[in-house]
């Protein structure tokens, strides 16, 4: 059976505007009986950090894991309202002027070792993304072999910071039953509720691995005096555990890196293979889900995802579309899948701090010639051929995205493509191309004839590798010898230094423009081509004080930041994913929505059929 219903969920992402609703999650009683209620879904990518937190764990393959066995005080619903999840807590604002806001833990909340759940865990969730108490700044540090920063063991580096929580410079009031923090602002922005939550790693936990206390009690008093006295050698190890200590590709043998919340916990976990969620047996604040046992397998192969499902080896994908995949979804008996556009969009970006083309270092710091090099580069793309080549048989009214926040067809895209410069980057201009990198040798005369471009992309995704092909092939007449540097571990590489050029897909986790912040701002956690721009920066501070991002006057601020992204050369937006949603027809109730975590959103509302 073939669905379409994916658009509208798309364009209410990006609206810039959600509904607070005071409602719980619903209530889903288990399924009676002793038989174990298992699904296994089909993912791209294995996780690899129980810290989403950090810089190099923020990735879609940990959060997806993390959504199901560590809960936040808020989802998003089939419709893209904001709901609250008021069995683990709440979050209040008590004051507005200034902002102040309390977060509560609901009494009974523990993790599944039984430790409870309280300030201690927010303080952890405060300090860990406030850079004030880093000594050093992450674009210093050295990097080793293998691209993992070099921190100094005496030096404070929290690797994930917020630009929420850098609003809240004050120590936190912690209440007197030790479950309520109550947070004053220095300055309000409309997505502040984003930045609050509850962290994916036990406060408990980490001051026991980094001080060696492992009563719990002792540990989290520890943690949060680190945090009250700036302590810096207490932080510096507090840093360290948090940035790599719950780093794992296989089951750990220490049960503390990977405690849960939620009503699943990490059973079992074989390395680039499969790993399993079993029952939280403690966790009771919260819908129960009908399921018992929740398997991801991973592959990167689309046609090998269909053929698990056809052979009843998984229950539920969402491959990367192809022709081939929709013809053989719709050949398999006992199946419904779902097409149309998804909320991830494909780019492509450049890094400027490596040493290689695109950074003014290699032509002896001269910006301009820099910059021509990169809108050069781009100008070679050929979008609109990998539009027609690659993704018009998916989707027969693609068009190029020429926006980086904002989605086509979505409110106040029209106006961004409309002021933001996008249309001198149409679908590959060689002899433009050719034109600007010659004005570039014209200030750098030593300039090689063939530019050597180390290209990062996922090696075993099959339209990412034929979409290299097409930019290798178009950008080699211009003058540029685009490097194969295709790896299947290309998400653990972002940011290292190693590349000059990536390609990969963004999702947004909510519906504020702030959203994006973190791909663009100077040390963005997302920013990982070193990108800096003073006006940039600037712009999104006029957003982040704004009351409403939805005004004419923010949206203003978002094109100036547009037109400088492509005047700069960060990298261009190439089009939106022609997506697919599959199931077995066992497994009910099954949607999706635009936002992290998509096909993942309503877990607890899952059943069996029959």
């Amino acid at each position: 059976m073939k669905i379409r219903r994916i658009a509208a969920a798309v364009a209410a992402a990006t609206a810039g505007a959600i509904v607070l609703s005071a409602c719980s999650t619903p209530d889903v009683a288990g399924v009676a009986g002793s038989e174990t209620q298992s699904v296994t879904v089909g993912w791209n990518q294995p996780m690899f950090s129980q810290n989403n937190l950090t810089a190099s764990g923020n990735a879609t393959a940990n959060a997806n894991i993390l959504y199901l066995t560590n809960p936040n005080f808020y989802y998003y619903d089939g419709d893209l309202n904001l709901q609250f999840n008021d069995g683990l807590g709440s979050i209040k604002a008590v004051s507005q002027d200034p902002l102040t806001v309390e977060v509560t833990v609901n009494e009974g909340v523990v993790w599944s070792d039984g430790t409870p759940v309280d300030a201690a865990d927010i303080i952890l969730w405060w300090g860990a993304q406030n850079p004030k108490f880093n000594t050093v700044a992450g674009g210093d540090l050295e990097r080793d072999a293998d691209g993992n920063e070099v921190v100094p063991t005496d030096a404070v580096w929290f690797s994930g910071t917020s630009p929420i929580m850098e609003l809240v410079s004050q120590f936190p009031e912690i209440s007197e039953d030790g479950r309520t923090v109550t947070m004053v602002f220095d300055e309000t922005r409309p997505d502040w509720m984003m930045g609050l939550g509850m962290p994916p790693v036990a406060a408990h936990a980490v001051a026991d691995i980094a001080l060696g206390k492992p009563d719990a009690a002792e540990a989290k008093d520890a943690l949060i005096a680190a945090f009250h006295d700036n302590d810096k050698a207490t932080l510096a190890k507090i840093a360290g555990v948090w940035n790599t200590g719950f780093n794992f590709t296989s089951m750990p043998d220490d049960p503390r890196l990977f405690l849960s919340t939620g009503p699943y916990i990490l059973n079992e976990f074989v390395e680039n293979q499969h790993l399993t969620l079993v029952r939280n047996e403690k966790f009771s604040w919260g819908p129960i889900p009908a399921i018992d046992e929740v398997t991801f397998r991973f592959t990167e192969d689309p046609m090998a995802s269909i053929t698990a499902l056809q052979n009843g080896e998984v229950d539920l994908i969402a491959p990367q579309s192809s022709v081939d995949v929709l013809q053989n979804l719709a050949n398999i008996n006992g199946v419904t899948y779902v097409t149309d556009i998804e909320g991830t969009w494909e780019h492509v970006d450049l890094t400027f701090n490596n040493g290689g083309p695109f950074d003014p270092a290699t032509y002896g710091g001269n910006a301009e010639a820099a910059r021509l090099v990169r809108q050069a580069f781009l100008m070679s793309i050929p979008r609109q051929q990998i539009i027609d080549t690659l993704i018009h048989p998916l989707q027969s009214d693609a068009a190029i995205r020429n926006s980086f926040l904002f989605v086509p067809g979505a409110p106040g895209y029209d106006e961004a493509v409309a002021a933001n410069g996008s249309d001198i980057f149409g679908g590959g201009d060689a002899d433009k191309a050719k034109e600007l990198l010659g004005q570039a040798r014209a200030l750098y005369p030593a300039m090689p004839q063939t530019i050597d471009v180390r290209f990062l992309y996922g090696a075993s995704n099959v339209r990412r590798a034929n979409m290299f092909q097409l930019i290798q092939a178009a950008a080699a007449p211009v003058g540029f010898n685009v490097i194969d540097n295709g790896d299947d571990m290309w998400g653990q590489r972002l940011g290292d230094g190693t590349y000059d050029a990536t390609m990969f897909g963004w999702q947004s986790t909510n519906t504020f423009l702030l959203n994006a912040e973190s791909n663009y701002v100077t040390d963005g956690q997302n920013n990982f081509g070193g990108f800096s721009n003073a006006e940039v920066d600037a712009l999104w501070a006029k957003i982040a004080e704004s009351a409403d991002d939805t005004t004419a006057e923010v949206r203003g601020f978002a094109h100036e930041i547009e037109s400088t992204l492509l005047h700069e050369g960060f990298g261009l937006p190439i089009f939106q994913f022609p997506g697919v949603v599959a199931h077995s027809d066992r497994l009910q109730n099954v949607s999706s929505i635009a936002l992290s975590p998509t096909i993942l959103w309503n877990f607890w509302e899952w059943t069996i059929a029959g």
